[in-house]
Protein backbone atom coordinates (compact mmCIF):
# COMPACT_ATOMS: atom_id res chain seq x y z
CA UNK A 1 0.00 0.00 0.00
CA UNK A 2 1.76 3.42 -1.34
CA UNK A 3 1.32 6.19 1.50
CA UNK A 4 0.64 9.44 -0.05
CA UNK A 5 -0.01 13.43 0.61
CA UNK A 6 -3.54 14.39 0.85
CA UNK A 7 -3.62 16.36 -2.35
CA UNK A 8 -2.17 13.20 -4.93
CA UNK A 9 -4.71 10.82 -2.63
CA UNK A 10 -7.41 13.54 -4.39
CA UNK A 11 -5.86 13.54 -7.41
CA UNK A 12 -5.31 9.42 -7.72
CA UNK A 13 -8.73 9.08 -6.21
CA UNK A 14 -10.17 11.11 -8.98
CA UNK A 15 -8.25 9.31 -11.44
CA UNK A 16 -9.60 5.88 -10.16
CA UNK A 17 -13.15 7.22 -10.21
CA UNK A 18 -12.64 7.90 -13.75
CA UNK A 19 -11.21 4.45 -14.62
CA UNK A 20 -13.69 2.56 -12.82
CA UNK A 21 -16.95 5.08 -14.20
CA UNK A 22 -18.60 2.32 -16.71
CA UNK A 23 -17.98 -0.70 -14.82
CA UNK A 24 -15.71 -1.09 -11.43
CA UNK A 25 -15.73 -1.11 -7.84
CA UNK A 26 -13.94 1.13 -5.16
CA UNK A 27 -13.58 0.35 -1.73
CA UNK A 28 -12.52 3.33 0.94
CA UNK A 29 -11.82 3.04 3.94
CA UNK A 30 -11.34 5.84 7.44
CA UNK A 31 -9.45 4.87 10.50
CA UNK A 32 -8.52 6.67 13.55
CA UNK A 33 -4.31 5.86 13.45
CA UNK A 34 -3.15 4.87 16.71
CA UNK A 35 0.20 2.86 15.84
CA UNK A 36 3.24 4.72 17.64
CA UNK A 37 5.28 1.68 16.92
CA UNK A 38 5.19 -0.30 20.36
CA UNK A 39 1.84 -1.41 22.20
CA UNK A 40 -0.68 1.08 22.31
CA UNK A 41 -1.93 1.24 25.98
CA UNK A 42 -6.12 2.94 25.93
CA UNK A 43 -5.41 4.80 28.92
CA UNK A 44 -2.48 6.96 30.34
CA UNK A 45 -1.22 6.71 33.79
CA UNK A 46 0.85 9.52 33.74
CA UNK A 47 -2.51 11.25 35.17
CA UNK A 48 -3.35 13.41 31.88
CA UNK A 49 -7.15 13.52 30.73
CA UNK A 50 -6.41 12.01 27.68
CA UNK A 51 -6.81 14.94 25.14
CA UNK A 52 -4.27 13.37 22.48
CA UNK A 53 -5.23 14.04 19.09
CA UNK A 54 -5.18 11.04 16.64
CA UNK A 55 -4.21 11.21 12.68
CA UNK A 56 -6.82 10.03 10.51
CA UNK A 57 -5.65 6.95 7.88
CA UNK A 58 -7.99 7.12 4.50
CA UNK A 59 -7.46 4.00 2.50
CA UNK A 60 -8.74 2.97 -1.15
CA UNK A 61 -8.59 0.11 -3.38
CA UNK A 62 -10.27 -1.37 -6.37
CA UNK A 63 -9.62 -5.19 -5.72
CA UNK A 64 -7.24 -4.84 -8.25
CA UNK A 65 -3.82 -2.85 -8.80
CA UNK A 66 -4.69 0.23 -7.17
CA UNK A 67 -4.02 0.39 -3.41
CA UNK A 68 -3.34 3.90 -1.55
CA UNK A 69 -3.73 5.87 1.47
CA UNK A 70 -2.92 8.84 3.08
CA UNK A 71 -2.56 9.78 6.82
CA UNK A 72 -4.44 13.12 7.73
CA UNK A 73 -3.81 15.56 10.46
CA UNK A 74 -6.65 16.81 13.09
CA UNK A 75 -5.39 20.32 12.10
CA UNK A 76 -6.08 19.51 8.17
CA UNK A 77 -9.23 17.03 8.24
CA UNK A 78 -11.45 20.07 7.81
CA UNK A 79 -10.33 21.10 4.59
CA UNK A 80 -9.28 17.38 3.40
CA UNK A 81 -13.11 16.65 3.80
CA UNK A 82 -14.34 19.76 1.75
CA UNK A 83 -12.18 18.66 -1.05
CA UNK A 84 -12.99 14.80 -0.29
CA UNK A 85 -16.81 15.58 -0.27
CA UNK A 86 -17.33 17.15 -3.18
CA UNK A 87 -14.77 14.62 -5.13
CA UNK A 88 -17.35 12.19 -3.73
CA UNK A 89 -20.17 13.86 -4.87
CA UNK A 90 -18.70 14.64 -8.40
CA UNK A 91 -18.07 10.64 -8.71
CA UNK A 92 -21.53 9.39 -7.50
CA UNK A 93 -23.24 10.41 -10.41
CA UNK A 94 -23.01 7.35 -12.48
CA UNK A 95 -24.22 5.23 -9.49
CA UNK A 96 -27.73 3.55 -10.59
CA UNK A 97 -30.76 3.92 -8.65
CA UNK A 98 -32.25 0.91 -7.07
CA UNK A 99 -35.39 -1.02 -9.12
CA UNK A 100 -37.41 -0.68 -6.67
CA UNK A 101 -40.39 -2.34 -8.90
CA UNK A 102 -38.27 -5.28 -9.07
CA UNK A 103 -37.54 -5.86 -5.41
CA UNK A 104 -41.21 -5.34 -4.96
CA UNK A 105 -42.44 -8.11 -7.42
CA UNK A 106 -39.50 -10.55 -5.83
CA UNK A 107 -40.72 -9.96 -2.04
CA UNK A 108 -44.44 -10.50 -3.56
CA UNK A 109 -43.31 -14.08 -5.49
CA UNK A 110 -41.42 -14.93 -2.12
CA UNK A 111 -44.65 -14.47 -0.14
CA UNK A 112 -47.05 -15.68 -2.28
CA UNK A 113 -44.67 -19.27 -1.89
CA UNK A 114 -44.71 -19.21 1.84
CA UNK A 115 -48.46 -18.96 2.10
CA UNK A 116 -48.43 -21.53 -0.91
CA UNK A 117 -46.13 -23.86 1.35
CA UNK A 118 -48.36 -22.87 4.26
CA UNK A 119 -51.37 -24.22 2.89
CA UNK A 120 -52.07 -27.84 2.77
CA UNK A 121 -52.85 -29.65 -0.24
CA UNK A 122 -56.33 -30.41 -0.30
CA UNK A 123 -57.29 -34.41 -1.83
CA UNK A 124 -60.94 -34.83 -2.38
CA UNK A 125 -62.80 -37.25 -5.22
CA UNK A 126 -63.15 -40.91 -5.91
CA UNK A 127 -60.71 -43.42 -5.69
CA UNK A 128 -62.33 -44.92 -8.51
CA UNK A 129 -64.28 -43.45 -11.17
CA UNK A 130 -64.77 -40.24 -13.05
CA UNK A 131 -62.15 -38.19 -11.10
CA UNK A 132 -59.52 -40.75 -10.54
CA UNK A 133 -56.74 -39.10 -12.28
CA UNK A 134 -57.64 -35.53 -10.52
CA UNK A 135 -57.31 -37.23 -6.97
CA UNK A 136 -53.95 -38.91 -8.47
CA UNK A 137 -52.58 -35.89 -9.37
CA UNK A 138 -53.99 -34.32 -5.96
CA UNK A 139 -51.96 -37.12 -4.18
CA UNK A 140 -48.78 -36.36 -6.41
CA UNK A 141 -49.01 -32.66 -5.53
CA UNK A 142 -49.57 -33.35 -1.51
CA UNK A 143 -46.49 -35.71 -1.50
CA UNK A 144 -44.46 -33.49 -3.29
CA UNK A 145 -45.39 -30.34 -1.00
CA UNK A 146 -44.73 -32.23 1.99
CA UNK A 147 -41.20 -32.89 0.92
CA UNK A 148 -40.70 -29.19 0.00
CA UNK A 149 -41.37 -28.70 3.20
CA UNK A 150 -39.04 -31.08 4.75
CA UNK A 151 -36.31 -29.28 2.35
CA UNK A 152 -37.19 -26.31 3.56
CA UNK A 153 -36.75 -27.35 7.31
CA UNK A 154 -33.52 -28.64 6.89
CA UNK A 155 -32.34 -25.45 5.24
CA UNK A 156 -33.55 -23.19 7.86
CA UNK A 157 -32.35 -25.58 10.47
CA UNK A 158 -28.70 -25.55 8.73
CA UNK A 159 -29.01 -21.65 8.39
CA UNK A 160 -29.65 -21.38 12.28
CA UNK A 161 -26.47 -23.87 13.32
CA UNK A 162 -24.11 -21.62 10.55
Amino acid sequence: MQLVDNNTFLQQLGALFESTKDKGTIWLTHKRLTHDGDDTIMKEEDGSDGSREYPCIVRVTDGKKAKFSTKILSTDLDKFHSAYGALLKASMTTLRKRDKKREKHRAEQLAKRKQRMADPVVINGPKRGNGRRKRQRQVKAALKHEDMKERAAKREEARTKQ
